[in-house]
C-alpha cells in the first residue's frame, strides 16, 4: 500500500511538469526590461496569456533591465525626475496587475520554430508560445585593454550607481563621451573628489543640459581625443597609460575607473530563427508594428535597429508588438 501511495505521488508529479511544459501561451517576452515589461502590460489589458522572462540569454541586468542604472531620469513623460529602478518597478507592477501575465526569473536559453508555434527552453523549464518577442537589449560593451580584465572589480568597474559610493574623495576616470557617461560622471562627482571624462572623439556629446551640467561643476574635467591604452595598479588600480600627454604627461594617477563606451545587441536567439539583423547585430523591424521579418515574431527596445534608443521609444515598441501580436493571433 505504502508503494502504490509512493508511486501515485510520483507520477502526480510527472503528470504536474509535463503540464507546466506543455503549458501555452499567447505572447512569451524574451527580455524584462522596461520595452518587455511595457509589452507584457499592455498584453494582459489585450487579454494575451502572456509570460515575460527576467533573465535574458547574456543579460547582465536585472529585471528592469538597463534603466535600473540610472540614478536620475528627467525624460520620460509623467516624471520631471525620477530613478530608473523607479521606473522599471512601476512598469512592472503594472504589468502585474493583470492576471494572465506571469513575470519569471529564467534564462532563456533556446527559441525554436515549431509547426504553429515556439518552443522556449529556459534554465528552468520548457514553454510553449504563439507569438515571440525580443526585447533582450543590450550587455555592456567591455574595455579590452591590458589591465582592463585583470582590475575588473578592483577599480574597473561598469555601474556608477552600483560602485560610486565605494569612491568618496578618490580621483576617478569615465571613459566615453556618450550622455550615459556624462551621467556617470555627474553621479560620481557627487562622492569623488575629482572626476575625468576621457573620450576618444573631438569633443563629448551629451544631451544639452547634462552637458550645462559638466560646465557648472568644478570637480569634472574633460580630456578629449585621448584613449586610455592600458590599467596599472597592484591590488587595484593605481594609473592609467594615455596614448597622448596631457600635462605633458601620459601616466594619470586614477583610484578608479567607470567604463561606458556602449552596449552589444543581445541577438543570437533571434538570429538563430532567421531574424534579420543590421551591421550592428541588432533586430530589423518594421516601426509601424514592431514586427520581424519572421511572422509571430517581434522586436522592441535596444535590440531594435531603431537609432533612437530611449526609454520611452522602447516602451512604445513593446506596446505596439503586444498589439500587433494580438491581431495576428486573431488572423490565425
Amino acid at each position: 500500500m505504502i508503494i502504490n501511495l509512493i508511486m501515485g505521488n510520483v507520477y502526480k508529479m510527472r503528470r504536474s511538469k509535463e503540464i507546466m511544459e506543455k503549458e501555452e501561451y499567447d505572447f512569451i517576452i524574451v527580455g524584462a526590461g522596461v520595452s518587455g515589461l511595457a509589452a507584457a502590460m499592455y498584453g494582459g489589458r489585450l487579454g494575451m496569456k502572456t509570460l515575460c522572462f527576467g533573465a535574458s540569454h547574456g543579460s547582465e541586468m536585472p529585471i528592469g533591465g538597463v534603466v535600473t542604472t540610472t540614478n536620475s531620469m528627467e525624460n520620460y513623460p509623467g516624471f520631471i525626475k525620477i530613478t530608473g529602478r523607479e521606473l522599471a518597478e512601476k512598469v512592472k507592477e503594472h504589468a502585474l496587475s493583470y492576471d494572465k501575465v506571469k513575470i519569471k526569473e529564467e534564462k532563456v536559453e533556446k527559441v525554436e520554430k515549431t509547426k504553429s508555434r515556439f518552443a522556449v527552453k529556459t534554465n528552468k523549464g520548457e514553454y510553449s508560445g504563439k507569438t515571440i518577442l525580443f526585447a533582450t537589449g543590450t550587455k555592456l560593451r567591455r574595455l579590452e585593454i591590458p589591465g582592463a580584465k585583470e582590475f575588473e572589480n578592483k577599480g574597473v568597474a561598469y555601474c556608477a550607481i552600483c560602485d560610486g559610493p565605494l569612491y568618496k574623495n578618490k580621483v576617478v576616470g569615465v571613459i566615453g563621451g556618450s550622455d550615459a557617461a556624462v551621467k556617470n560622471a555627474l553621479l560620481l562627482a557627487e562622492y569623488a573628489k575629482k572626476v575625468y571624462i576621457i573620450y576618444r572623439g573631438e569633443n563629448i556629446h551629451p544631451e544639452p543640459i547634462n552637458m550645462e551640467r559638466i560646465k557648472a561643476n568644478k570637480k569634472i574635467e574633460i580630456i578629449n581625443k585621448t584613449n586610455i591604452v592600458e590599467v596599472k595598479g597592484d591590488r587595484a588600480v593605481r594609473s592609467v597609460v594615455l596614448d597622448r600627454d596631457y600635462k605633458g604627461e601620459k601616466e594619470l594617477a586614477l583610484d578608479g575607473i567607470f567604463v561606458a563606451i556602449g552596449h552589444v545587441a543581445i541577438s543570437e536567439l533571434a538570429e538563430k530563427l532567421g531574424v534579420k539583423l543590421n551591421e550592428k547585430k541588432e533586430i530589423i523591424i518594421n516601426y509601424k508594428t514592431a514586427e520581424t521579418n519572421v511572422k509571430g515574431i517581434y522586436a522592441a527596445g535596444d535590440i531594435t535597429d531603431n537609432y533612437f534608443k530611449q526609454a520611452i521609444t522602447g516602451v512604445a515598441e513593446g506596446c505596439t508588438a503586444a498589439y500587433s501580436a494580438f491581431e495576428y493571433l486573431g488572423k490565425i
